[in-house]
């Protein structure tokens, strides 16, 4: 809620956050006009303003991957821009304060797989999101950090980027392209028909970026809190979030998994004002 002109407004409608809605479809817009722009570029067209933006220069993951080989040589992997280290810093900041939040709220891959998610919910009700048994989806949750491992490795170690030959949110933005390896249309494609079935499938399993930015939710300033005192233990805020995380068995969410959607909040879902709520303080 905040006041203006002297009357109480409330930002988020009950069942979601109507702004992250508006923010979501903002940067999926600004990604696929950079990506189209890039292209006119090429063929002696396009916007000037954007003229010099690419896929991979306003991806921060790329300043994750070249880290290494910048700080060993002063030098960035091949197609991987200084824009993508300064946005890498941002994002980071960003995280440390709010958590994950570009994962919730900007990436446009986590965005689409919502988006065909709606189908899954659509079709199977309660059951859309709950196919993968516990104990598997327990272990498969830190398969990202794996691909982390691996990626950071293989980047290191040839100086190219090989990731790029697996992306799907590359492949997302340049289906049409020859320089798409099968192998990334063929994980888009993967994706988008498990999202069908389980929501948003490449965050939770294996998005290597999702591994980086999931860490900051150890010691974020800024976390999602439930009121014990308050809470009417119903299930609502743990149901409605999209990464299947009991919020309401925990005091402060601390999961690695969680991306700041603030879906499971008093704002969002929970029937109680100010019992789930996105704080720095603490909560009675």
């Amino acid at each position: 809620m905040v006041t203006l002109f002297g009357k109480r407004i409330r930002l988020f409608r009950p069942h979601t956050i109507w702004i992250r809605r508006v923010v979501q479809w903002f940067f999926f817009l600004l990604i696929a006009l950079i990506v189209f722009n890039h292209s006119l570029v090429e063929s002696g067209g396009g916007l000037p303003f954007l003229a010099s933006a690419s896929l991979h220069g306003v991806c921060p993951f790329g300043g994750v991957e070249t880290l290494y080989t910048y700080l060993a040589s002063g030098l960035f992997v091949q197609k991987i821009h200084d824009s993508s280290l300064v946005l890498a810093g941002i994002v980071l900041i960003l995280s440390i304060l709010f958590g994950p939040v570009f994962c919730g709220w900007v990436c446009p891959l986590g965005t689409v797989q919502e988006w065909v998610s709606k189908i899954g919910k659509k079709f199977f009700k309660r059951r859309f999101n709950h196919f993968v048994p516990t104990k598997l989806d327990n272990v498969l949750r830190y398969m990202r950090y794996v691909v982390l491992i691996w990626v950071l490795y293989v980047t290191a170690t040839s100086g190219s980027l090989i990731f790029e030959a697996y992306d799907p949110y590359f492949a997302l933005f340049n289906f049409w392209s020859t320089e798409v390896a099968w192998s990334a249309h063929a994980i888009l494609g993967v994706t988008l028909v498990l999202s069908v079935f389980v929501e948003r499938p490449w965050c939770k399993y294996a998005c290597p970026y999702g591994a980086v930015l999931g860490i900051t939710n150890l010691f974020r300033v800024f976390s999602i809190k439930r009121a014990e005192a308050t809470c009417k233990a119903d299930g609502a805020c743990s149901i409605m979030c999209p990464m299947n995380i009991p919020v309401d068995t925990v005091k402060t969410v601390r999961d690695h998994q969680c991306i700041s959607c603030l879906e499971c909040t008093s704002e969002a879902i929970c029937p109680v004002a100010k019992t789930v709520l996105f704080t720095s303080g603490g909560v009675k």
